[in-house]
Order: C-alpha cells, then sequence, then structure tokens
C-alpha cells in the first residue's frame, strides 16, 4: 500500500513537470490556417484577451444557469455514471466502479485546479495554453471569462468550474473498457498522465479562442482567430465534446482493453450485468445531468441553450426508439439494457451537435445514433476482437465519431441548421458548405483519434513495466470488491 502510494505520488509529480514543460515548448498558433467557427464552446479569461472599456458584467441569469448546469454534470458522474457503469458489471465488481469513479472524480478535480484550467483555457500556443491561471493564480470572484455574444461574460470561477466537470466525466468514462480486472493504483496514474497530455492539449485545440469581444473587421477577426486552439482555427464544430469527451476518452479505453487484456473466462463464462435496475437508474440520470451538459454548453441562458436542451431531449428518445426496435426486430424482444444503452448512443451523438443542427437533424441524428451504435457493440466488437467491458468504445467512440461527422451535414441552415455565424457582419455565414465542414470535423476526428491512441499507448506501457496494470488472477476471481477494498456491496 505504502509503495504504490509513494509511486503514485512521484508519477504525479512527473506528470506535472512534463506537462509544464511542454507548455513551455508549445508551438505558436497558425493564423494561416484561420477559420473561425460559429460558437464551438470555449471562452478565454478576461486576462488573456486585449481590454475592453467598459467592463463587461455577468448577467444573474446567465450565472446562475451555469451554476445549475455545472451541478447538473456533476451529477453525471456522480451517482450517474458510476450507477450506469456499475449495474452492468459483475456484482463482486460494482463497489470497485463507484470507488473508481469516486477517487477519479476527485483527483482530476484537484489537477484542474492546479495546472488543468489554465493549460486548457488560457491564452499560450495552438496545442496548449499558458500558465496564466496555474493554482488558479490572479482569479477573483470580479474576473469573467467571454461567452459567444459581445459584450456578455460569466464569472470567471463559474466557467472554470462548469469545466472541470466535463474533466472529471471525460476521465471516468475510460475505466468502464476495462473494468474488473485493472490495479486500483495503475487508474489513478494512469488518468494523472492521460489528463494532462491528452485531454487538456484535445480540450484547448477544440474549444479554446480569446472570444468575440474585439472583433471588429477581418483584421481583428483573424488575430483573434490566430490566438486560438489549432482545430478551433480551421473551424471544428463540437458544441460541448464529441471530440474533446467522447471520442477522446473511447479511444483510451479501447487502447487499454488490448493493453491489459481480456477478462479471466471472456467468452466462456457468463458476464450479464448484475443489476439491470442500476443501469436503468444510472442511464435516467445521465439523461438527466447532459441537460447541463449541453445546453450549459451554451455559456448562457439563451435562445442557442434553448435549442440544445430540445435536442438533447429528442434525440436521445429517437436513438433510445431506434435500438430498441432494432433489438426486438433481431433478437426477438427489447431488453432494459437495449434501451438504456440506446439513450447513451443518443445522448453521446448529439453532444457534438446540440447548439448547432435543428430538431429534426437531432431527431436523425438520434435514430442513426441507436443503429449504428448497436452495431458498434456487437459486429464492430467481433471484428475489433477486444473485451471492450462495458462497451465504451462502441457507444462513446462510435458515436462521438458519427455524430462529430453528422454536424457538419446537419448544421447547414438549409437543413435546419444554425451554420457559421461571422462576427464581423453579425450574422450567419451565407456559403456554408457541407463537404467542407465534413471535411474539417473528419480533421478534428482524425487529430483526436491519434492523438489520444498515442498517448494511452504510451501511458499504459510505462505503468505496466513500473507498477503493473492487472491485479493478481486469484485477486480477479475474488472480485475487486474484496481483493483491492476490503469490502463488500451486498452483505449475506
Amino acid at each position: 500500500m505504502l509503495t504504490w502510494m509513494k509511486k503514485l505520488l512521484a508519477g504525479s509529480a512527473m506528470a506535472l513537470a512534463i506537462g509544464t514543460t511542454g507548455v513551455m515548448v508549445t508551438s505558436p498558433a497558425f493564423a494561416d490556417d484561420a477559420k473561425p467557427a460559429a460558437s464551438a464552446p470555449a471562452a478565454a479569461s478576461a486576462a488573456a484577451a486585449a481590454p475592453a472599456a467598459p467592463a463587461a458584467v455577468p448577467n444573474k441569469g446567465d450565472t446562475a444557469w451555469m451554476l445549475i448546469s455545472t451541478a447538473l454534470v456533476l451529477l453525471m458522474t456522480l451517482p450517474g455514471l458510476a450507477l450506469f457503469y456499475g449495474g452492468l458489471t459483475r456484482s463482486k465488481n460494482i463497489l470497485s466502479i463507484c470507488m473508481q469513479c469516486f477517487m477519479i472524480f476527485s483527483v482530476i478535480t484537484v489537477l484542474w485546479a492546479l495546472y488543468g484550467y489554465s493549460i486548457a483555457f488560457t491564452e499560450g500556443g495552438a496545442f496548449f495554453g499558458g500558465l496564466d491561471r496555474l493554482f488558479l493564480g490572479g482569479m477573483t470572484p470580479d474576473s469573467v471569462a467571454a461567452t459567444f455574444s459581445k459584450g456578455v461574460v460569466i464569472p470567471e470561477y463559474v466557467f472554470m468550474a462548469f469545466q472541470a466537470v466535463f474533466a472529471t466525466i471525460t476521465c471516468c468514462l475510460i475505466i468502464g473498457s476495462f473494468a474488473e480486472r485493472a490495479k486500483f493504483s495503475a487508474i489513478l496514474v494512469f488518468m494523472i498522465i492521460w489528463f494532462t497530455f491528452s485531454y487538456l492539449p484535445i480540450a484547448h485545440m477544440v474549444w479554446f479562442w480569446p472570444g468575440p469581444d474585439d472583433i471588429k473587421d477581418a483584421a481583428s477577426l483573424d488575430a483573434m482567430t490566430a490566438r486560438a486552439g489549432w482545430l478551433f482555427q480551421k473551424g471544428v464544430l463540437d458544441f460541448a465534446g464529441g471530440t474533446v469527451v467522447h471520442i477522446n476518452a473511447a479511444i483510451a479505453g479501447l487502447v487499454g482493453s488490448f493493453v491489459i487484456g481480456k477478462r479471466l473466462g471472456y467468452g466462456k463464462e457468463a458476464m450479464k450485468p448484475h443489476n439491470m435496475v442500476y443501469v436503468m437508474t444510472g442511464a435516467a440520470l445521465l439523461w438527466f445531468g447532459w441537460f447541463g451538459f449541453n445546453a450549459g454548453s451554451a455559456l448562457e441562458a439563451n435562445g442557442s441553450a434553448g435549442l440544445a436542451f430540445v435536442n438533447t431531449y429528442l434525440a436521445t428518445a429517437a436513438a433510445v426508439l431506434s435500438w430498441s426496435f432494432a433489438e426486438w426486430v433481431h433478437k426477438g424482444k427489447p431488453s432494459m439494457l437495449g434501451g438504456a444503452s440506446g439513450c447513451v448512443a443518443g445522448l453521446v451523438a448529439i453532444t457534438p451537435a446540440a447548439g448547432f443542427v435543428g430538431p429534426m437533424g437531432a431527431l436523425a441524428i438520434g435514430a442513426a445514433a441507436g443503429l449504428v451504435c448497436l452495431w458498434g457493440v456487437t459486429g464492430l466488437k467481433k471484428m475489433l476482437g477486444s473485451d471492450d467491458s462495458l462497451d465504451v468504445f462502441g457507444v462513446h467512440g462510435v458515436g462521438g465519431i458519427l455524430g462529430a461527422l453528422l454536424t457538419g451535414i446537419f448544421a447547414d441552415p438549409a437543413l435546419g441548421g444554425t451554420g457559421v455565424w461571422d462576427y464581423v457582419a453579425n450574422a450567419v455565414t451565407p456559403d456554408y458548405s457541407i463537404s467542407s465542414q465534413l471535411w474539417i470535423q473528419a480533421q478534428g476526428v482524425i487529430t483526436t483519434v491519434i492523438w489520444s491512441g498515442v498517448v494511452s499507448f504510451i501511458a499504459f506501457k510505462l505503468i505496466d513495466m513500473v507498477i503493473g496494470l492487472r491485479v493478481k488472477e486469484d485477486e480477479e476471481r475474488e472480485g475487486l470488491d474484496i481483493s483491492s477494498h476490503g469490502e463488500s456491496a451486498y452483505e449475506s
């Protein structure tokens, strides 16, 4: 116990040191690639942007909405994801899942305050931010963060907390791919490394920009965009995390499932979910909390938030129906597991599109997600030959990729979408091109897959060499609740 704790602390210090070094050598933004997106969910601290006069004052309604949204996203992890994942495991491993969610949530929260927020959401380079907010330094109750409307801001503390819960749930999503067999210590060290070198740079690349307040003409637009993250410059549309959250986490999980290996008895023994009531409850809590996840990403209590709210509602319902009916036709019976899985698939797929597509586009995306993700957890999973325990890649990876690409189609105003906002003309850009936006979206997907895949593989291999990734065979058979935590969820 003492030995791995020492290694954990040493690994944390090393990750922080290397991450800080990476920030200092990061490349500058590329102005030549600048293509402003409509309102990909990102904001910068007022301190990082050029000073404006008079200073904008946060609206109490926007502030209240963002506080509520932050609490809703927190609910998604604790207890939503913990119950959803816990119910999907065997009874001897449910507490291990719950403990992993609790600890990862807490570790990432602390790291977010120490250096994560600064690297993700302050100005630095195109791939990493700077150190302006290291240890939240310089932030006060009067500090503000930009939104997507000129002259509209929210308290920076609120924005920081909202983005923190995104980081925490993203890291917690990963554990479902190698549930029931990984060392608790190895998981914690992996999350520290992966958060530092995969989540933070991807979040910065996709979501960071200085805000719209200083955009007056084409020259100032180019200047503001050149200071943004690399994928934001290219015009990638990701309203609430298709790339940053779902694809990013799913690739890490898939890599982990291969490196760690299959569960003992996989393919030979029954490994059914032990409590479908927990699964249904967890999925319902995820759906509920996801309104804060998607609608909160508008950063304001306005029409964009309302659109994201409605789209989250509709797409998820459509995915539940398409998955359940497809299962009904194929297997002869619709299952609660299928309904809950369809729910999560719809939520994942609409996430990047939530504020960019119309309601009919949301229904189409949700219906497609139910069918494609059903294939992802059946046909594709067999093709890959992985033991992705709780189908993280089949739902979050496949659904995230599908949603990211379909965003490029259904964001077209001709199909009911919002198009791309021109901050110079203060109007929607008239020449939306589906083919061009699809290629831009594909670049976001490809970048995330490669970046997360490389970081994850290196991290898993390093950890395996130092402390080992997998529990002993007898501990795995006994169950991680007892062998790793010394307690049982169900006492006889």
